[in-house]
């Protein structure tokens, strides 16, 4: 909800504006009234509403000595002038100095819904600005520009950084508000990360506060499906780092249906043994104990709470030694290394990541004698292909696209290399770009409704899909 502050010294022009506009449904909450201009101007320092409503004219402090005290004071508020017919030229030279509109008394209620209306459509475009600038800044590598977009005391010894990514269902919530602890100084800076995905940056001077309190809020809160709380550090250069162990640990649904609380705490050690018997599988001949292998690996999966740090290193060391042994047989299979978010945009679930290990084992065992045929198959891959050209914006497996078109999910890798000389996550990514582009070029959409149009509803890994393809941000490559 949009903050609002209303500022007049005549009591039925206070209750005329509040009465005016359905505040709620256009996303805005009514936080103050005031009558003294004096006391408004202490209130907006305090709590720097969104927006405030005020008369242009009264005899303490002129809304417009409110809008010059704000802009000095570097507040990020906007003023509507509210005004009287006699007094327009000073609602002229009110935006002049920089108000977002005007509206004059008396009151039109014919005019009041639109005039709210774009208010909320200017805000949304402000807020969602603000956000990519906010998350393209946290994720460079510029300490300098991380400093513009938190408030990070020049006069503190220290400060200690802590991140959390927040996944929720249903409507948009701001959780920030909400992580002030009573008594303790913490700082939290939030940001949306994409569909019901917020990323939240907590800072404070004493390491303590960020140590085991967040599990408790976690429990008592509604509506979140899973949550991912990095390890803490005191170098802001360490931003990126903390926002992946975060995100790492908050994908912990893609193992597990209920995600709950996970703190970033690698376990990789416990792995290796699985990695070893991959290894003797292959190297021993004993590719007959590939079903049993990979049932008690999901178990161990399961029942130790492994996470997605377990998963990438899981994938990428099988990765390298299912190369190294049949580097020919397995050339077109789509075996590559991929990180935690790569490896969600491929796989539903851990349950598909390992059916697809299975199947290429499986292809290893039977020897790839199922030669493939030219008639059939290849007519249900240019099927498959056309349907991926109209449906790239969806959520695309190629273990459901496989089984939709009655192809082996193996040889739909090799068919990929063979046909179009890349792999299917590669083709999808460059339509999905490609739309991206098309889309940042031709439309004054958001990042984020662009991303959204193109496939992709965590549009933190948008952002580095883009500038992996592009050489820059959706940003910047907009303003190019």
């Amino acid at each position: 909800m949009y903050k609002v502050m209303i500022v007049d010294d005549e009591p039925w022009a206070i209750k005329g504006i509040r009465n005016a506009f359905d505040w709620h449904k256009y996303g805005f909450e009514i936080t103050g009234q005031f009558k003294s201009a004096y006391k408004a101007w202490d209130a907006i320092k305090a709590d720097e509403p969104d927006l405030v409503f005020t008369d242009i004219r009264m005899p303490e402090i002129s809304g417009l000595d409110l809008m010059k005290r704000a802009k000095g004071e570097g507040l990020n508020i906007e003023f509507v002038i509210v005004s009287g017919y006699a007094e327009f030229e000073y609602a002229q030279e009110a935006l002049r100095y920089g108000a977002l509109d005007y509206f004059l008394k008396p009151l039109d209620i014919d005019k009041t819904d639109p005039f709210i209306a774009k208010l909320a459509m200017h805000f949304s475009r402000r807020s969602t600005a603000r956000n990519q600038l906010l998350l393209d800044a946290l994720t460079s590598a510029d300490e300098d520009e991380i400093r513009r977009f938190l408030p990070v005391s020049d006069d503190a010894a220290v400060c200690y950084y802590q991140v959390l990514v927040i996944y929720s269902e249903g409507e948009k919530q701001d959780f920030r508000k909400q992580l002030f602890l009573e008594g303790k100084p913490v700082n939290a800076v939030g940001v949306e990360a994409g569909t019901g995905k917020m990323l939240v940056v907590l800072m404070t001077e004493q390491r303590a506060y960020l140590e085991g309190h967040w599990d408790e809020w976690v429990l008592n809160k509604t509506g979140i499906h899973a949550v991912g709380i990095s390890s803490i550090s005191s170098q802001l250069q360490h931003m990126s780092k903390l926002i992946k162990e975060a995100d790492l640990s908050a994908s912990q649904f893609f193992l597990e249906e209920a995600g709950g609380i996970v703190h970033y705490e690698p376990r990789l050690h416990l792995v290796k043994p699985y990695i070893d018997e991959i290894y003797h599988i292959l190297h021993g001949n004993q590719l007959d104990d590939v079903d049993a292998y990979i049932k008690r690996l999901q178990a161990y999966f399961r029942d130790f709470h492994l996470g997605m740090t377990e998963v990438v290193y899981l994938w990428n060391q099988a990765v390298g030694i299912l190369i190294n042994a049949y580097s020919e047989e397995l050339k077109d299979m789509e075996l590559e290394f991929l990180n935690y978010s790569e490896i969600k945009e491929r796989f539903e679930h851990f349950e598909s990541l390992c059916s697809f290990l299975h199947e290429v084992l499986v292809s290893i065992r039977i020897g790839n004698s199922r030669s493939l045929q030219e008639g059939d198959i290849q007519s249900c891959f240019n099927r498959m292909i056309n349907y991926i050209n109209q449906h790239f914006e969806q959520k695309l497996y190629l273990k459901d696209l496989s089984s939709q078109f009655f192809i082996n999910q193996v040889y739909c890798c090799q068919l990929f290399r063979k046909n179009l000389g890349k792999t299917f996550s590669e083709y999808v990514s460059e339509l999905r770009i490609k739309k991206a582009r098309e889309l940042l070029r031709q439309t004054d959409l958001s990042i984020e409704e662009v991303a959204i149009k193109a496939g992709y509803v965590d549009y933190y890994y948008f952002n580095k899909v883009f500038k992996k393809h592009c050489g820059m941000t959706p940003t910047k490559f907009r303003k190019s």
